[in-house]
């Protein structure tokens, strides 16, 4: 019986790679896949996937109009498994798609993303996995500053960590810190928020 799977993590936990893997995995033993992507991340292209670690390949560009389950009922095939990157930006509608694709189709879904925002609030694709999903799986990486687990994810500008402005800034390493809880509320260095 197919499921509607999460799988969330910082950024740098191997979401995408994760995602192409599968992929790989599938299509070897021939069989089929339909990958989707936001529209929103086109620093690499829009509809296109790429880890950090260099591998990339094309994918469906969906934009918060697509209509995922209408996508993939009208395929001339039937995929053996839908991924999606950057889930996070999918709409709570397009969530619930998902696991029409999943209860309707019985083809099993994998969604890849983001749980949490810089500020430390869920995104509306997060949150709508986060009820939807049948089954969570949490990827794990390390704090950028420490040892701990990063949990959150630390936005810069200028150099300084900022906690206010738009909830979807694309962008990398340069702008983006995996981090820890600790972490995340010092800031990224020392800093002490209390007093004595």
């Amino acid at each position: 019986m197919a499921k509607l799977y999460y799988r969330y993590g910082t950024m740098n936990s191997g979401k995408s790679i994760e995602l192409l893997k599968v992929a790989h995995n599938y299509e070897e033993q021939g069989k089929r896949v339909t990958i989707f992507t936001s529209s929103l991340d086109s620093r690499d292209g829009v509809g296109q996937v790429v880890s950090r670690i260099g591998i990339k390949r094309e994918a469906v560009p969906v934009d918060r109009s697509f209509n995922l389950c209408n996508y993939v009922g009208r395929l001339d095939y039937t995929p053996h498994c839908v991924l999606v990157d950057e889930a996070q930006f999918l709409t709570r509608v397009q969530v619930r798609q998902l696991a029409l694709i999943v209860d309707d189709f019985n083809i099993p879904v994998i969604a890849f993303g983001l749980k949490n925002d810089f500020s430390n609030h869920l995104f509306e694709g997060s949150e709508a996995l986060l009820l939807y999903a049948d089954k969570l799986e949490e990827m794990k990486t390390i704090c950028w500053y420490c040892d701990r687990k990063a949990t959150m994810v630390l936005r810069f500008q200028d150099g300084e960590p900022v906690y206010e402005g738009e909830q979807i800034q694309i962008g990398g390493n340069d702008k983006y810190k995996p981090v820890c809880r600790r972490c995340w509320m010092n800031g990224g260095g020392c800093a002490v928020l209390y007093e004595k």
